[in-house]
C-alpha cells in the first residue's frame, strides 16, 4: 500500500506496530550499546571571564590573559545531549519489495529503532526526507512523540519526485545542521557522483550509512524475456534473462557498483550498517555498536 492510499487509521495502526517492534528491540538489546557509544560531546566552551579566587588554575586562558593584562579563564559547560539526524531516502526505488516488506517500510522500522534509542538516551532526534531534493524536515527534539512523528512521516509522506540525489541531500546537511551531529543516512544508494559531497559532509558530521537492499536485487533470475522499468526515471529496458551472458553482465555490474560504494564509504570515513528486507537487522546494528565501542 502506497503512502497516498493510507487512511489516517491505517497510518496510526502501522506506526504503532512499528513502534512496538522497535521498542522491544531497543529495550532488550540496543539501549545499553547505544548509550555506551553515543555520549554527547562532553565539555563545550561557553565563555571567557575574569579569574576569581577559588577557580581552577588549569582553566586559565593564557592567550586572553596576555592580551587583556588580567587573568582570564575559560568557562565551559557540559553538553549531555547529542543531536541525531535521520536522513531517509524516499525515492521511488524504495517502494520495491519482493516480499511482504518494502525497502521504505524497513527504513521506517530502522528509523524507529534509532529514534527510540536516541529518545531513551535523552538525545535530540530529527528527520530529513529526501528524493532529488529535501522534501520534509523535522527539527531535532527529544521525547517519544518525536520518535512517533518520525515514523509517521516516513510511512505517510507522499514524495513529490521519484528520483534520488544524495549530493543535494549531503550539501543540505550543512545548512540544516549548524553544529556537529550524528547522521544516519538510510538509503539504497542507487545513485552516482556523490563521493565528494559525502567526504565534505563527513568532515563536519559523524555520518553512518544504513544501506537498505532487497534480496532479489542481488541476482538476475532466469525468467526469459522481461521488460524492466526504472522506478525513478521511467526508462524501459528489455532483457533476455535466459541468456547466460546477460546474467553475467548483470553480476559484473552489480559487483562493480558494490566495490565503488564500499570505496566511497571508506574514503569518506563513513561507517556502514547493511540491512535487507525480510531479514533480521538487529545483528547488523549490534555489530555496528560493537565496532564503535572497540574504536573508543
Amino acid at each position: 500500500m502506497t503512502a497516498a492510499a493510507l487512511t489516517p487509521a491505517d497510518l496510526l495502526r502501522r506506526v504503532r506496530l512499528v513502534e512496538l517492534r522497535a521498542r522491544r528491540l531497543v529495550e532488550d538489546l540496543l539501549a545499553g550499546p547505544y548509550r555506551s557509544v553515543f555520549r554527547g560531546r562532553g565539555i563545550e566552551f561557553d565563555d571567557i571571564r575574569e579569574y576569581q579566587p577559588g577557580d581552577d588554575v588549569r582553566s586559565i586562558d593564557w592567550h586572553t590573559t596576555a592580551r587583556t593584562g588580567t587573568v582570564q579563564i575559560k568557562q565551559n559547560v557540559e553538553e549531555r545531549c547529542l543531536t541525531v539526524m535521520l536522513a531517509v531516502d524516499l525515492s521511488a526505488s524504495g517502494d520495491f519489495g519482493s516480499g511482504p516488506q518494502s525497502k521504505r517500510e524497513l527504513a521506517a522500522e530502522l528509523a524507529a529503532v534509532l529514534a527510540l534509542s536516541a529518545v531513551f538516551n535523552n538525545d535530540r532526534v530529527g528527520l530529513l526526507l529526501f528524493t532529488d531534493t529535501v522534501e520534509r524536515y523535522l527539527a531535532p527534539r527529544t521525547g517519544r512523540r518525536q520518535a512517533l512523528a518520525i515514523v509517521a512521516a516516513i510511512l505517510g509522506y507522499e514524495p513529490r519526485s521519484p528520483r534520488t540525489s544524495l549530493s543535494n541531500l549531503l550539501q543540505t546537511l550543512g545548512s540544516a545542521l549548524r553544529r556537529r551531529a550524528t547522521v544516519f543516512l538510510l538509503s539504497d544508494f542507487l545513485d552516482t557522483n556523490f563521493d565528494r559531497a559525502l567526504r565534505l559532509a563527513g568532515r563536519r558530521h559523524d555520518i553512518v550509512a544504513v544501506s537498505i537492499a532487497d534480496g532479489t536485487e542481488s541476482h538476475l533470475p532466469d525468467l526469459g524475456w522481461l521488460v524492466c522499468e526504472d522506478a525513478e526515471t521511467g526508462e524501459l529496458l528489455q532483457l533476455d534473462t535466459s541468456d547466460p551472458a546477460v546474467r553475467h553482465a548483470f553480476e559484473v555490474e552489480r559487483l562493480a557498483r558494490t566495490d565503488r560504494l564500499r570505496e566511497a564509504f571508506r574514503r569518506a570515513g563513513v561507517d556502514t550498517i547493511p540491512c535487507e528486507t525480510g531479514r533480521p537487522y538487529q545483528h547488523a546494528l549490534l555489530r555496528f555498536f560493537e565496532q564503535r565501542q572497540r574504536r573508543r
